[in-house]
């Protein structure tokens, strides 16, 4: 007679040693044992090790698994460092002489799953849509992304808020080829709240959340921005906060997807949406945490949300000469900022250098600039979903030898003018000495 058993695996975890043991019992005579991989729903078996009883043999069948398996007692097989990829079933056969005729074998075979787990290798949390404006006349939706790649299988995530778990309410999986990670857009801007007069802003309070209509001021208030603006020192760093209260406490929405990776992990998303309120949210603290089988303890990524304080901005060179290309930047606040910032630049009073009404980005490039800017003030407006900074700057243009003046000559002096100077001044002072 002739059986074949295989104990259970445990789930293992990728980089452990895994003993792939066949039992048989037999009163034959044996012929051979043969280890399969099976594969493709098993329509595919591929030999992975033979023990040949009738020349005391045993080799392995692919080159892959070379030096990684040792056949331990003619019937175990030992894989000293497991992957992802060794993940699946595998069967034993045993082969013995039938005892009628040496020339028939008798076969038998057991199987065994072979579940290999992967620990997260990554988690990172972000904000969807950003860098994303801030208002402070209208409530806007916020969206956090935790991501976390690398794990087999799907892991368990949740977000915590000031390291308490957060109750939120679970949303349906969208549609295929739908986005996953962003339930509603941020509201776009409809006009710079830096820029709205007083009177506006007391208009805003009173309407709680309806914005300015137009993103374009009355006419009437241009002259009196630039009277405002005369008296706007070297550098002004303004901060904006909200103007209406979220009395309610904010309802949470959550949702959790995930996609399988051609290497066999899962990469893992989770999103939570809320009304944001910056007053309460700016300086909290968000965590994202994962549970996972292949983890001993939670693994876990953690942002504050913070609004933009003190820009630091450079301008080179420091002494701008006419001609000359002026870059100015902002290297980076006085905290940690948030998600990241919607830079936007202006110049107070009148259009850029290029014509332009206003500029995107962290740095504003002036080329070849002329003498007429001298004395002009550029804002940098730095804002995320949590508030909005104002930093002005303003630019001294010297003027610059090199570049002639209208008739003058390369020297910067009138043809002539020297020389009849020089003779003018010799001649009066032979007059003065002759008197």
């Amino acid at each position: 007679y002739l059986t074949v058993s295989i104990e259970p695996l445990p789930p293992v975890v990728v980089g452990d040693a895994v003993t792939l043991k066949c039992n048989f019992k037999t009163d034959g005579k044996m012929r051979e044992i043969v280890w399969y991989r099976v594969t493709d729903g098993g329509t595919i078996k591929q030999k992975i090790f033979t023990f040949d009883a009738m020349f005391s043999t045993n080799f392995s069948q692919m080159e892959n698994y070379r030096k990684r398996e040792d056949l331990v007692y003619q019937s175990t097989v030992r894989l000293p460092e497991v992957r992802i990829s060794d993940n699946g079933p595998y069967e034993c056969h045993v082969g013995i002489y039938d005892r009628a005729t040496r020339e028939k074998v008798v076969l038998a075979s057991g199987n065994v799953f072979l579940n290999v787990m992967a620990p997260p290798t990554s988690i990172s949390v972000l904000a969807a849509d950003t860098p994303a404006p801030f208002s402070r006349y209208q409530a806007q939706n916020f969206t956090l992304v935790c991501v976390v790649s690398g794990g087999k299988p799907a892991p368990l995530v949740y977000f915590k808020r000031d390291g308490e778990p957060i109750e939120a309410t679970p949303l349906p999986e969208p549609p295929a080829g739908a986005s996953s990670w962003a339930p509603r857009s941020l509201l776009h801007r409809d006009l710079d709240d830096t820029k709205m007069p007083k009177s506006l802003a007391a208009d805003g309070e009173l309407g709680m959340g309806n914005p300015f209509p137009t993103a374009d001021p009355p006419r009437g208030l241009a002259a009196e921005r630039d009277s405002v603006t005369e008296s706007i020192p070297e550098t002004v760093v303004s901060r904006e906060f909200p103007r209406w209260v979220h009395m309610a406490e904010p309802i949470y929405y959550f949702r959790h997807t995930h996609a399988p990776v051609s290497d066999g992990t899962v990469e893992a998303r989770a999103t939570l949406t809320w009304t944001l309120n910056p007053q309460i949210d700016n300086e909290a603290l968000f965590s994202c945490e994962v549970k996972h089988p292949a983890l001993s303890m939670p693994m876990q990524s953690e942002v504050t949300l913070v609004a933009p304080k003190g820009p630091k901005i450079t301008m080179t060179p420091t002494r701008a000469r006419v001609g000359d290309t002026v870059r100015i930047l902002v290297q980076g606040f006085q905290n940690e900022v948030f998600p990241e910032p919607l830079f936007t630049w202006t110049r107070v009073g009148s259009r850029l250098l290029d014509g332009s009404a206003e500029h995107d980005g962290k740095e504003l490039v002036l080329e070849r600039v002329p003498a007429e800017l001298n004395g002009s003030m550029y804002r940098c407006t730095a804002q995320n979903p949590l508030g909005s900074t104002d930093t002005h700057t303003r630019l001294i243009v010297f003027e610059n030898p090199n570049i002639p003046r209208g008739p003058e000559d390369s020297n910067g002096s009138l043809p002539g003018h020297c020389g009849f100077r020089f003779v003018l001044a010799l001649t009066l002072t032979v007059i003065l000495e002759l008197t």
